[in-house]
C-alpha cells in the first residue's frame, strides 16, 4: 500500500513537473507570478514577487514566450501576495489575494488589469469547490446585467515560479471605490452628523484574527449565531461612534422587518435600498446559494443614504452545487435559503419576504427579470452558460489534468442547465402574485437641470461647491415628496418627511447651499453630500419602495450638449419630453432667477425683523412645521406645528444671517432672516 502511496505521488509530481513544460500558450491571458527567492506563497505574511500578465488582445492567442515582449505585457511589476479565503484553504489548489506595488515595494499603485478599472487590490479565484468552473462567474456577470454592482471578472491561467497552476478568475476585490463599493471613504474623525452616516461596508460571514466580530444578530435557528464584521472602515479604524451608528441601522431594520412596518417615514422603506434587497434576494434564491444570508453577505451604506444589500460574493456552491465531500446538499430547486435549515442569517431575511408589499415587489421584479432577453431569462443564462464554457474549454482540459477538478464538464453542464428550468419554475409558481405593485402611481417629477462640473472663478474658486441639480413637478397636483430620493449609491439624496412641491413648482439641490445662495440669491430647497461624477452618472429619482420617478445617464461625452467645466449646466430643453435622449438637453448659461416653492408668499408674515428674541410666524393657512437652518443651508432645529402662528425662540442664536423653512400644504418657503 505505501508503495503504491509513493507511485501515485510520483506520478502526480511528474504530472505537474511534465504539464508545466507543455504550457505554451492559451487563448486566454497568462499570469505569470515569481516570488523573490521562489518561497511559497503562505497564508500570511505577504510575500512580494514579480507578475507580469501576457495578453495581446481580445480573441487572440496568448504565449509564454511573450513574457519579456513589452507590447504584449498588460501588466509587468511588482506585487504582494498571500493565499486567501476559509475552507477552500483546505484544498490543494489555492486561490490568491494581491495588491500592485511600485519597484520600491511600499507605494501601491492603481493598475487596470485586462481592461478591469484601476485599483491595486486584486483576487485569483482559485474555482475552489467547484466542478463546473462558471459558477462564480456566472452569478457575478448576472448581478451586474441587473444593474447591481458585482466584482468584475476576467478567466486565466497562472503560472507559479515556473510551473503551472490552472485555471484562476482574475476579479476586483470588494472595496470602497468609484468604480467598486461607491460609498464615501469614512475617517476615524467622522463622528457626527452627517458625516457619521456613512459609507459603510458591512459583512455577514465567518470571523477570524483578521476579520473581528462587530456584533451578533439572531436567526430563526438560534440566538446570536449570525456575526457581522466592519470591512469599511476597517475593524481596527472603527470608532464606537461609528460601530454604534451602523449597527443601530441593522437593529432598526431588523425591528421594522419584524413588525412589517412599511411607514415611508420610520418603517423599513426610510431605511432600507429595496430594489438592492431584492436583487440580492433573487440572485441567492435563483442560485439557490446555501451561504447567502449567513455567509460573504455583504451590505453598503452611503452618507445620508439608505442600506444597501450586496455585492454578491463567493457564489461557487449554487446551481445544485454544495460541499458534498463534507456530507451538504442544501442548493435544491424547491427550498427557500433562508429557510434551509443550516444558514438562514439574520431575522430580517425571512421577515422581508414575508411582508406582503416587499415580496410583491420580489415577485414583480422576478417577473421582469424572467422575460425575454432579460438576465435571468432561462434562455438567456443558457446561453450565458454555453459561451463562457466555450472560453474555457481549452484551459478546463488543463485544469483537469493538473488538479483532477472535472472530468466530465460537459455532464456538470447539462446537470445545471436541467436544474436551472426547474428552479425557475418552482420560483415562478411560489413567489406569488405582484398585482398589488403592478400599476402604482408615479409622481410627475422630472429632472431638469444638471450643473456637474461648474467653471472657477475668483469668487467661486471651488468647482464642486457650486453643483446643483433641478426637480420640476410638471403634473397639476401637489407632489408628496415623503419617502422619494436618489437611489443607489455616488448622487444620494433622501428628501424630508412631509416636504411637498407645488403643481409646476421646481426643487434645486444644491452641494453647498451658501454658494448657490451667493450666486443666484436663492436659497436651494437641500443639501446633497456626494459630488456629482464630472464623466457622468445615472440618477434614479424613485420612490421609497423603488418605483423609478425619473432616470436620467448624462455623459460629458458626444451626443450629450457640452457643459463640462465651461459655466454651463445641463438643461432639458421641454420638461415634457423624454428627458433620458441627449438631444432633449441643452448646454445653458442662463442664471437661476427663481425657483417657484421659495418665493415669498403674501399670506405668509415674519416680525419682526431683524429680530432678538422670539419670531413671530404668521399663515392664513395650517403651518405643518418649521425648520431653523444656518445661511448655509444646514438644520439647526426642526419643529412641527400644525397652526397657523407660532413663536420661534432665536434668543440664543448668535448674530448673522438664517434661513426660516415653513412647510404648509400649499407649499414650502424659504424666508432670509437677521438675527441681532
Amino acid at each position: 500500500m505505501k508503495r503504491l502511496l509513493a507511485l501515485v505521488c510520483l506520478l502526480c509530481s511528474l504530472n505537474k513537473l511534465s504539464y508545466s513544460q507543455n504550457f505554451t500558450d492559451s487563448n486566454l491571458p497568462i499570469v505569470m507570478i515569481n516570488t523573490d527567492g521562489g518561497v511559497d506563497i503562505p497564508d500570511a505574511p505577504r510575500v512580494f514577487a514579480d507578475m507580469k500578465i501576457i495578453f495581446r488582445g481580445t480573441g487572440q492567442r496568448n504565449y509564454l514566450a511573450d513574457q519579456n515582449t513589452a507590447q504584449y505585457l498588460n501588466y509587468n511589476g511588482r506585487i504582494d501576495i498571500e493565499i486567501r479565503g476559509s475552507s477552500s484553504q483546505t484544498l490543494p489548489k489555492k486561490q490568491f489575494g494581491l495588491t500592485t506595488y511600485k519597484t520600491d515595494n511600499v507605494t501601491k499603485v492603481n493598475v487596470s488589469l485586462l481592461g478591469m478599472p484601476a485599483d491595486n487590490d486584486w483576487i485569483l479565484n482559485g474555482l475552489g469547490y467547484e466542478p463546473s468552473l462558471i459558477r462564480d462567474y456566472l452569478c457575478y456577470n448576472l448581478s451586474r446585467m441587473m444593474g447591481e454592482y458585482a466584482s468584475r471578472t476576467v478567466y486565466c491561467e497562472v503560472m507559479i515560479n515556473g510551473s503551472y497552476n490552472g485555471l484562476y478568475v482574475l476579479q476586483e476585490k470588494i472595496k470602497q471605490g468609484s468604480d467598486r463599493v461607491n460609498v464615501m471613504k469614512i475617517a476615524t474623525t467622522d463622528n457626527t452628523l452627517p458625516n457619521l452616516s456613512g459609507g459603510y461596508i458591512t459583512k455577514a460571514d465567518k470571523t477570524n484574527a483578521d476579520d473581528p466580530v462587530a456584533w451578533t444578530m439572531s436567526s430563526y435557528l438560534g440566538a446570536n449565531d449570525v456575526t457581522f464584521i466592519h470591512v469599511q472602515p476597517k475593524p481596527e479604524d472603527v470608532t464606537a461612534q461609528q460601530n454604534d451608528f451602523i449597527h443601530t441601522d441593522f437593529e432598526l431594520l431588523e425591528s421594522t422587518a419584524s413588525t412589517g412596518n412599511t411607514s415611508l417615514i420610520n418603517g423599513y422603506p426610510s431605511l432600507i435600498d429595496i430594489p438592492s434587497f431584492v436583487d440580492f434576494m433573487l440572485i441567492s434564491e435563483l442560485s439557490a446559494n446555501p451561504d447567502a444570508y449567513q455567509f460573504s453577505t455583504y451590505f453598503h451604506k452611503d452618507r445620508n443614504g439608505k442600506l444597501n444589500a450586496g455585492p454578491i460574493w463567493d457564489n461557487n456552491l449554487t446551481f445544485g452545487n454544495d460541499l458534498f465531500i463534507w456530507g451538504f446538499d442544501r442548493s435544491k430547486t424547491d427550498t427557500w435559503q433562508f429557510s434551509n435549515g443550516d444558514n438562514n442569517g439574520a431575522r430580517f431575511w425571512k421577515d422581508l419576504f414575508a411582508n406582503s408589499q416587499f415580496r410583491c415587489y420580489l415577485s414583480k421584479r422576478w417577473n421582469q427579470l424572467i422575460q425575454p432577453g432579460q438576465p435571468l431569462n432561462t434562455s438567456f443564462i443558457i446561453a450565458l452558460m454555453d459561451k463562457t464554457i466555450d472560453t474555457i474549454s481549452e484551459a478546463s482540459v488543463r485544469e483537469n489534468m493538473r488538479w483532477g477538478t472535472e472530468s466530465n464538464i460537459s455532464a456538470e453542464i447539462n446537470n445545471m442547465k436541467v436544474w436551472l428550468k426547474q428552479r425557475t419554475d418552482w420560483l415562478t409558481a411560489n413567489l406569488g402574485s405582484f398585482s398589488d405593485c403592478s400599476n402604482v402611481p408615479i409622481p410627475t417629477l422630472v429632472i431638469t437641470k444638471i450643473m456637474y462640473n461648474p467653471s472657477v472663478s475668483v469668487d467661486f474658486p471651488i468647482s464642486n461647491d457650486e453643483e446643483f441639480i433641478e426637480i420640476k413637478n410638471t403634473g397639476n397636483k401637489t407632489v408628496d415628496l415623503t419617502g422619494v430620493y436618489f437611489s443607489g449609491t455616488g448622487f444620494v439624496y433622501q428628501f424630508p418627511a412631509y416636504s411637498e412641491i407645488l403643481p409646476g413648482s421646481s426643487k434645486i439641490l444644491a452641494s453647498n447651499p451658501s454658494v448657490f445662495m451667493a450666486k443666484f440669491g436663492i436659497a436651494p430647497s437641500g443639501q446633497f453630500t456626494r459630488n456629482l461624477s464630472n464623466k457622468g452618472e445615472k440618477l434614479v429619482l424613485a420612490d421609497a419602495f423603488g418605483n423609478v420617478i425619473d432616470s436620467v445617464s448624462y455623459s460629458n461625452l458626444p451626443p450629450w450638449p457640452n457643459a463640462d467645466g465651461n459655466g454651463s449646466y445641463l438643461q432639458v430643453i421641454d420638461p415634457f419630453s423624454d428627458n433620458s435622449i441627449p438631444s432633449n438637453w441643452i448646454a445653458s448659461t442662463n442664471s437661476i432667477t427663481s425657483v417657484s416653492e421659495t418665493e415669498n408668499n403674501t399670506n405668509l408674515k415674519f416680525y419682526p425683523t431683524p429680530v432678538k428674541g422670539n419670531l413671530s410666524i404668521e399663515y392664513s393657512g395650517t403651518i405643518k412645521s418649521v425648520e431653523l437652518l444656518d445661511i448655509q443651508g444646514k438644520s439647526i432645529r426642526k419643529i412641527d406645528i400644525n397652526s397657523g402662528n407660532y413663536k420661534l425662540d432665536m434668543s440664543s442664536c448668535s448674530q448673522g444671517i438664517y434661513l426660516i423653512r415653513v412647510i404648509t400644504p400649499d407649499g414650502n418657503f424659504i424666508q432670509k432672516i437677521i438675527k441681532n
